[in-house]
């Protein structure tokens, strides 16, 4: 029919190669020494750009998971049935190394290349990235048990992926299960008690308000073990969903939650009545034990963020390329190409320092690296993350009423943003860690004050942003505690604009740089996307082409 003739719509953006695509990240891999895994990335980025990568990714999130406590028995199985979809793209992650390459074979840019890898999937399909995240930052925990580490370790480090509960799989994903309904962050104030079972084994009794990706294999759980002395000391435990003799381990799906975005993943309330668990590491040192799983899950949300930015940021340039308007296309209209040059500038900074941490994460990172990355980790996932929410919708904006209608993947993009900045501590949590850092640990300061003042004497602006910053952190020094925490927020985000600045002065080309300390540092910088100060615009073509 005449009527239905499809004409000025942009045509799908599908079948190419996701990382060819995304020059600031091919540009960060090669800086960051991980060059030898260009050929991988290639094949994941044509993977995950595949027509049909992108209508599982869709099919997912359409026909999401269900609870089924039950069988038609009645026997409790306390199983999620996720869409076929949904597994074969954590089959296909997971046999790419999302999850933990980087441990598996340790060498110069390992975790950089990891991080690549994990940003190509989740820029399509963020859901299956939970269990991958968790999986990934379960391996330093299993540290502290040379036991469970032997009995557990070979099985995440498999590139093979068994989505069924049974005993004797070669393979495993880990999941956590760590906030209560009285506490959430603060964890100390949990009330799930482990008690000694002999043998190495307690008996967990307790609930858990938040356990993502439930049918996991095992989880990192913590819980109050008795001292003795009418005291409970805060401990973690690995808790397998299937025990030693075949049988399941008591782990009581209570819902599954009805989240905002991220419906592809299960999040569940579970409870523990007589459930097995494991010690990992020393009772009472149970926080111990998880602070390097939480560190690797942190630089993992920022990772995720900066693969939304980019998903939105290619999205939004693919639709005005190709769509017309008032007799010229969208691309080519002023006021729309410095939205999108902003939106890329916004996504560039994000990418370099989120591949500039996966390297400091390396094991061959340096001292200095090591005492950066305490406290750049903090500051990135605060101002990275937060950053997203907005991000995605200007993106989605762009693509007018097709942004706003689920058949389009930025509306999805837009519910999914906000998690990243609450899993694992939420803005002030990461604000005040931000404040525990600079006043209890100078060498992270030291080394974060290096990383900036490597910028030093290319712009005057990013400098007297800088000189900005030492005063205020010296400033704190003598500062009233609650005086400090009130104003810790600002604080933070102005060291994370200045490490983005850092990075891009030094490594962005086209003048991308500049442009980045002027329309974030500079005296005309506006509160919106697309108001790029006029000191900006230059690097505007440059941005476009590499949007």
């Amino acid at each position: 029919m005449a009527t239905h003739a499809v004409t000025n719509q942009p045509p799908p953006r599908v079948d190419l190669d996701e990382f060819a695509a995304n020059v600031p990240l091919a540009e960060a891999v090669e800086r960051h020494d991980a060059g030898w895994a260009t050929s991988d990335l290639a094949a994941v980025g044509r993977l995950v750009g595949s027509a049909r990568f992108q209508h599982d990714a869709e099919r997912a999130n359409v026909h999401e998971p269900e609870l089924r406590a039950f069988d038609r028995w009645g026997t409790r199985i306390d199983e999620v049935e996720y869409d076929p979809s949904y597994h074969r793209i954590l089959g296909e992650a997971v046999a790419a190394g999302a999850h933990t390459s980087a441990w598996a074979k340790p060498r110069p840019g390992a975790n950089v290349a990891r991080a690549a890898t994990f940003m190509l999937f989740a820029q399509i399909e963020p859901g299956h990235a939970c269990p991958v995240s968790m999986t990934h930052a379960a391996v330093p925990a299993l540290a502290a048990s040379d036991t469970l580490s032997a009995a557990w370790l070979p099985r995440l480090l498999s590139r093979s992926y068994d989505p069924a509960l049974s005993a004797g799989k070669r393979s495993a994903l880990f999941g956590m299960a760590m906030t209560e309904k009285q506490g959430g962050s603060d964890v100390r104030a949990n009330t799930t008690t482990a008690v000694p079972d002999g043998d190495g084994r307690h008996v967990l009794t307790g609930h858990k308000w938040f356990c993502s990706a439930p049918m996991s294999d095992a989880f990192l759980v913590l819980a109050q073990t008795p001292s003795g002395h009418g005291e409970s000391r805060l401990s973690c435990f690995l808790v397998p969903r299937m025990l030693d003799d075949g049988t399941r381990n008591v782990f009581a799906i209570q819902r599954l939650k009805d989240k905002l975005g991220n419906r592809s993943n299960a999040s569940s309330e579970v409870e523990f009545d007589g459930t097995v668990g494991h010690l990992l590491g020393e009772e009472g040192r149970g926080v111990r034990t998880i602070l390097e799983m939480v560190t690797r899950t942190r630089v993992d949300c920022i990772l995720g963020s900066a693969a939304g930015m980019r998903q939105a940021v290619a999205e939004a340039a693919w639709h005005a390329r190709h769509r017309s308007a008032f007799g010229a296309h969208l691309i080519d209209q002023p006021a729309m190409t410095a939205v999108i040059a902003d939106l890329a500038l916004e996504s560039e900074a994000a990418t370099a320092v989120a591949l500039r941490l996966a390297r400091a994460h390396d094991a061959d990172a340096s001292d200095d690296d090591r005492a950066f990355r305490r406290l750049a980790t903090a500051v990135t996932k605060y101002w990275v993350c937060k950053r997203g929410p907005g991000h995605a919708y200007e993106a989605l904006e762009c693509l007018g009423g097709n942004g706003y209608t689920e058949a389009f993947p930025l509306a999805r993009r837009y519910r999914e943003q906000p998690v990243m900045a609450i899993w694992e501590g939420s803005g002030n949590v990461i604000a005040l860690d931000v404040l525990r850092a600079l006043q209890r640990e100078p060498d992270s300061l030291d080394a974060f004050d290096a990383e900036l003042a490597a910028a030093r004497g290319v712009h005057p602006a990013f400098d007297a942003h800088h000189d900005a910053v030492r005063a205020t952190v010296a400033g704190l020094a003598g500062t009233d505690p609650r005086d400090a925490q009130a104003a810790v927020r600002p604080l933070v985000a102005s060291l994370a604009l200045a490490l983005q600045a850092s990075l891009l002065l030094r490594h962005a080309p086209d003048g991308i740089g500049a442009a980045f300390v002027d329309a974030r540092l500079g005296d005309g910088r506006g509160a919106l996307y697309g108001e790029l100060p006029s000191a900006a615009r230059s690097a505007i073509p440059a941005l476009i082409a590499r949007a």
